[in-house]
Parts: C-alpha cells; structure tokens; sequence
C-alpha cells in the first residue's frame, strides 16, 4: 500500500543517486522531490548505470532528469547511451541535444543531423583552446586593460564559445583565468574598489502638483484566462506518462500519428471533455470545480462537454439523482454537449473485455476477495494468471450468460504484480475504463487522488490500441466546517440531521442555492481559488460567502425585517397618519432613478428589534435607550421618552418615543424598523430561518465520531418576525439582502 516503507524508499534512493557521484547535498534535495525522484530514478535504470558512473556522466544524466522535453521521452534512451558512451561529454554537447529533442519530439530523426547538432566526435585540443583564449584577448585588450578584474568574464567566454562551441568549458574557463593573470599580474585593492556611477546634473526644479497615481498589478494570463495551461487537440501526440514494469521495461504511453490523426477527423478538432458524475446523490461544492474545469475548457475552446451519467452502481442511483444533476448543471449555467450513460456502452465495453483476453492481457480468476488482498500484498501472481487464452474466453462468456455463480469468478487485467503502483496489481476489469476512447474525449480531467491509476489507466488503451485522451489531475476542493464524501452526506439526509439534500446548511449545490447563493457567485469562487495541481487544502467557508456577498450586493435587493419586534409608540404623531418614505433597495441607489426605490410606511406604531433597546446606556453603544435618540432608516431620527415594563420590572413590553420632523437631531446610531401601516393592524407576519456553520470543527470527516461535531445551534427558526410590504409578493427563487442582518432567499421566508 501507498506510504509504507517511505523512509527506506527515500534511504535506496540517497544511495542509488551517491552511487552516480552526485554530492550529498545535491541528492539529499533531489530525494526530498518527489517528481525529480522519479524521473531520475528512470533515467538511471534507462542508462544501465544503477551500479555507479563517473561523476561527469552522474551530473549529465542529472541534467536529463531535470530538463529533458516530456514531449521527446521517445527519444531519452538514446540520448542516454551517448551520455554513458561519452560520446557526449560537455554540457554544451547535452544542452544542445535538448533543443534537439524539443524541437524534434516524438518524430523520426537522422542519427547523423543529431551528431552534427551536437558536436559528436568533435575533440578540441588543449592547443586551439589556448590559441582561441589568445587571439580574444587581443582583439578585446585594450578594454581589459582598461577594466581590469572588473572585465565582463562572460562575454569573453562567449567569444570563444563561438569558435569551438564543443571545447570543455571548464579548460576553457582555466585558460582565461591564467591568461588574465598573465596580462594584469595581481589584484590590487583598487581593483575591488566599487566604482562610482557620475551624477547626472538635475534639472532645476519646477514646482508641480501631481497626483501619485498607482499601476494596478496586472494578472497573469492563467488568472485571465485558467484554461491556458492545456494543449491542443492537435498537440496529443507526446508521451503521456511512463510505465515501468518490475522486469526494467518501460511502456511510454503516446498516441502514434495514424490514431491521432483519426481521432481528430472524428472531432473535427474540437475539444470534448466530460463530466461524469454517478447518480448517487446530489452533487456538491466540488463538482462545482469539476464543472467549471471540464465545461469551461470545451466552451473556452469552442468545443462540447459529455454529461456522462456513471450509472454502474444501480442499488446506489435514483432517478431523482439524475434529474436532480441534470437540472443542477443547468442552473450552474453550463449545457450539455450531449447527455450519455455509461450503460450505453456496455455492449463495447463487453466486445472490449474480450479483446483484452485475445491479446492476452486479461484472464479470468477464481480467488475470493480475500484472496485477491491478500496476494495484492504479497505482489504475488493468481494461481490463474497463465491460464490458456480460450479458457478465459469460453469462462467469460459463461459469466455473460450466467452458468457462474456471483462471485465465483472475476476478470483481472494482467498488469504487473511485482510493479511499485499498487493500481497495476492486475485490477479487476468489473468496469473497462474506456468510455473516454468511445467518446473521442480530448482532455480526461479528475482529482489529484486519481493520479496513480494513470498507469494503469494508459495501460489499457494501449494494450487495445485505443486513442489515449489528455490526463491532467487538479487539487480537490474541500471546504471547511462541512462534509464532502457522499456517504456522509447520505447519512446525514438519510438519517434526518438535516432537511434533505437542499438544506441550506448542507454544501450541496442544492443548498447552496436554497442558501441564497447564485452559480455565477459559485463560479467566481471556484475560479477565484485557481484549478491548478497544487494541494489547496481546505479552503475556509469565509471566501465562498465573501463571494456570494459580492454577488448578493449587485442582484439582491434590499429590505428591512424586524427579527425579534418591540413595539415603539410615536406619541408625538396622530394616531391613523401614514407618512410614506422612499427606502433604497441598493445602497448606491441614483437619487433619479425610481425603480431604485420601494415605498415604506412611517406611522406612529413601528417595531424595531429587541437587540436594538437597552434600559442602560453606554458609550460605545448606539443602539436606543431612555432619554437617548437614534435615526430610523429612511426616516426621521426618534427619542425615548418612556418604557412600559411588564409586571416583572424586568421585560421591555413598549416604547413611548417622540420623532423629529424637521430631522434637526443627528444622532449616531441607525436602526432598521417596520411600521404598522394601518391602526392596529400588525405589519407583514414572516418566518425567518437563520443558518450557522454545519459543524463546529474546521475538519469533521478527519474525526472518528464526526456526527458528534454537529452544531446544536446551526438552524434557529424565527416565526414571527415582521417584514415591510415589498415581500408581500416574493416569488420563490427571489433574493433578499435584510438590512443589518444579511442575505435571505426566499424559500427561508414563510409568509
């Protein structure tokens, strides 16, 4: 399994890269590198040297691993053998070489045109480099003279590289040095004396009042444009990932011309990627990455995305899932290129499960579960594993028809079960992953956890000569104070700690939408937090809501709700008078545009909310108290002037208040309030539902009773807040920004 052993692992390779003569300090960095590990690993066990080599050929083939073009790894064996062979030599020679490959790629090449790029069998003596050190020096002597130790080294070296590009640079280097010395005898101390730049003389100067004005940063082209980063239809014909087989082969996964070029008369060129979620359940914050990655690129690039529906589970799938998804996909604002189901080819994938067996790369097995695990671990071979060709074809079709009992045999892909990726040990083929061939996808995009089924998964196409689709893996995207996995999210609906798959604290795409949240908010986010490889961790609840506030600011009107009304009588208005005020429904709202207001009626009955009265004063409170006035919004600033407590001396039942018409009073604190607006009658009647964080810990599904971390206080329901009239006729779908308090959508609201 992944992750044992790992510091032995790290210990063989310190070892292997000392025994290439690379310095300790060079090898010990490179262990701590996974990826440069990995490709210098190969590159040793490609050269045949994991015995040792000189420390030349050591530090060239470390360049290779560190340099080489991913889209010419066709091509490094050769390379390789011209290394170990000496053939090439120099570093000039290898940087050669590799513009060579790059240039070259996955294509034919002559040997001869590759030796002439790359000075193969050119030998420089000792003798033309020291002539060529002389005759640069006397061209350029009269600047040395003048400049000393201070001479720009780097371009005399260049001079000469010029006249023997292959000569050994680091004699060359040697020569130059001796021949300095020889011209200009010792350093002095006049030599390491820094020279002094001459002031320009300044203008004089002219008084001018200027505004400083700051050159905003620039994004990079990924942050305008995120899908940058991916080739061309046309450019997948470099090798996608290597395969090494523990009996030193390696299989270089590409796709050869003719394939290539029959995939790309299919699609026209165009990009097709996929998204293939299974109907298990409702789809989440992350599929929302998943879609923005897959959908976006095809619409980036002029192309189509599959909904491909992974239907091989039909005890787990429901319709409901299905349309659910279908709906969901839409309302995040992506369409379909076509809507498929895995089910749809199960017929070839059939007539493939039996090509891999004609080939000889697949077999059927009769070891139970148990088993199989257990030589898994051992990386030992299926007692079955070399059974005749048409055994295995003849059991296949009996598992078809059903003359086998379930369980009693599976088909296994023959893989290598001696190989160091645990995903090549001979995977049960219960699903051919092929469908991306079918569909001539063009970029196959997952999560980072699929990257070591990579192998495998390239393993198959090319053992059925199969076009192979572009892999890339990004960072999964989690988010903190909530669950992710669909089991869980499973049990939480199934088991009712929530209210189904919509509940507005689930981060379902569902509830985010019943939340208030919009998908071009959702968008924003995912795109805000990049779709690159590296590890985003858990990104914090904060930056999603920031974004949905954002967006809310700009779409969602505003309006005043009382959560928690106290009742303030107006003494100093008549009883049955009705002032009408304009309120703003957007805080940048122009003073001349009329739809940018909703009326509000002032009477001498208004609530204001509980929180919002105290019976003491203080100095940084500004909310009401006796003898204190505030500024109703909208409105006319109000004083305290009396406070009816109930029997109990204690609880607040009215306040008597009187109001400034002329709004002389200017006092510091704004309250949000709804009035009656006829007498005696109560203002709009709603129920608001407010909504906190899941759970309490940034990371539940890390601990082991993660239902225990539920918050107690996550969804409190207020039955009888009172609101203004303009949500009398709120549709569903309709979104709220209440003053003071925060977005609400309208499914929150009962009325």
């Amino acid at each position: 399994m992944p992750g044992k052993d790992d510091n032995s692992d790290k210990e063989k390779h310190l070892e292997l890269f000392l025994k290439i003569g690379l310095e300790e300090r060079t090898a010990r960095n490179t262990v701590a590198n996974n990826k440069v590990t990995g490709n210098l690993t190969s590159v040793i066990h490609e050269a045949g040297v994991t015995d040792g080599c000189s420390r030349t050929v050591g530090n060239l083939l470390y360049t290779v691993a560190t340099k080489y073009p991913a889209n010419a790894l066709v091509h490094r064996p050769t390379l390789l053998q011209y290394i170990v062979s000496s053939k090439i030599k120099t570093t000039a020679q290898l940087e050669a070489a590799l513009s060579f490959f790059g240039a070259t790629a996955s294509d034919d090449f002559k040997l001869n045109e590759f030796e002439e790029a790359c000075g193969v069998g050119v030998e420089v003596s000792e003798e033309e480099i020291k002539q060529a050190v002389n005759d640069v020096f006397e061209e350029n002597k009269n600047v040395i003279l003048e400049q000393r130790y201070r001479t720009n080294v780097g371009e005399i070296l260049g001079h000469i590289r010029k006249r023997h590009p292959w000569a050994d640079s680091k004699v060359v280097k040697q020569f130059v040095d001796a021949k300095l010395y020889d011209l200009l005898g010792e350093r002095t101390a006049a030599d390491d004396e820094k020279t002094s730049k001459k002031k320009k003389d300044k203008p004089a100067k002219v008084e001018v009042k200027s505004v400083a004005v700051v050159a905003p940063e620039q994004p990079s082209e990924e942050e305008i444009n995120p899908f940058l980063i991916f080739p061309q239809p046309e450019e997948n014909f470099k090798v996608h990932t290597e395969v090494f087989f523990s009996d030193g082969s390696v299989l270089r996964c590409c796709n050869m011309k003719d394939l290539l070029e029959k995939h790309l008369k299919a699609t026209g060129g165009k990009v097709l990627t996929r998204f293939p979620p299974e109907p298990n359940g409702y789809l989440h914050i992350g599929h929302a990455k998943a879609m923005f990655i897959d959908f976006g690129l095809a619409k980036d690039r002029g192309g189509g995305c599959y909904l491909r529906y992974d239907d091989t589970n039909p005890q787990a799938e429901k319709k409901e899932y299905i349309d659910h998804i279908q709906e969901i996909v839409q309302w995040m604002g992506w369409e379909p290129f076509k809507i498929t189901y895995t089910s749809d080819y199960f017929r070839d994938l059939y007539d493939l499960a039996v090509e891999l067996i004609r080939r000889g790369h697949a077999y059927v097995d009769h070891q139970t579960a148990d088993e199989i695990k257990e030589y898994r671990e051992k990386k030992m071979n299926s007692p079955w594993r070399d059974r005749p060709v048409p055994e295995s074809l003849k059991l296949f079709d009996d598992m078809r028809r059903g003359l086998i009992e379930e369980g009693k045999a599976t088909l296994r892909m023959k893989q290598d079960m001696q190989s160091d990726n645990y995903n090549m040990y001979d995977l049960i083929a219960y699903r051919i992953k092929a469908m991306d061939s079918l569909e001539n996808i063009t970029h196959s995009l997952c999560t980072l956890e699929f990257e070591t089924r990579r192998a495998s998964y390239y393993w198959l196409l090319h053992a059925l000569g199969l076009y192979q689709p572009y892999v890339w893996e990004y960072s999964r995207l989690n988010v903190t104070n909530t669950v992710m996995s669909k089991r869980k999210l499973n049990r939480l609906v199934t088991e009712k700690w929530v209210d189904g798959w919509d509940d507005p604290r689930l981060m379902t795409l569902a509830g985010l939408r019943r939340r208030g949240a919009t998908s071009t908010a959702i968008n924003a986010f995912v795109r805000g937090i990049g779709i690159t490889r590296s590890d985003n961790s858990t990104i914090n609840l904060d930056r999603l809501e920031y974004h949905i506030r954002e967006e809310l600011n700009k779409t969602a009107p505003r309006a005043m709700v009382v959560l928690h009304p106290l009742k303030v009588v107006i003494t100093n208005l008549e009883a049955g008078s009705v002032i009408d005020l304009d309120a703003k429904r957007w805080p940048e709202a122009p003073p001349d545009d009329a739809s940018a207001f909703y009326k509000v009626h002032f009477s001498n009955t208004v609530y204001i909310d509980h929180s919002d009265f105290r019976m003491k004063d203080s100095k940084d409170y500004y909310g009401l108290a006796p003898g204190k006035s505030v500024l109703l919004r909208y409105a006319f600033p109000i004083k305290c002037t009396e406070v009816i407590l109930a029997d109990d001396k204690e609880n607040v039942l009215e306040i008597r208040a009187e109001y400034d018409p002329s709004k002389k009073t200017k006092p510091k604190g704004v309250l949000h309030w709804v009035a009656e607006s006829l007498p005696g009658v109560d203002p709009l009647r709603v129920e608001v539902r407010l909504f906190d964080k899941l759970f309490l810990s940034e990371n539940p599904a890390e601990l082991d009773d993660w239902l225990a971390d539920l918050n107690p206080q996550s969804k409190e329901a207020i039955p009888s807040a009172y609101a203004v009239s303009l949500l009398q006729n709120a549709a569903v779908g309709d979104r709220f920004q209440f003053e003071r308090l925060g977005s609400l959508y309208k499914p929150f609201i009962g009325i």
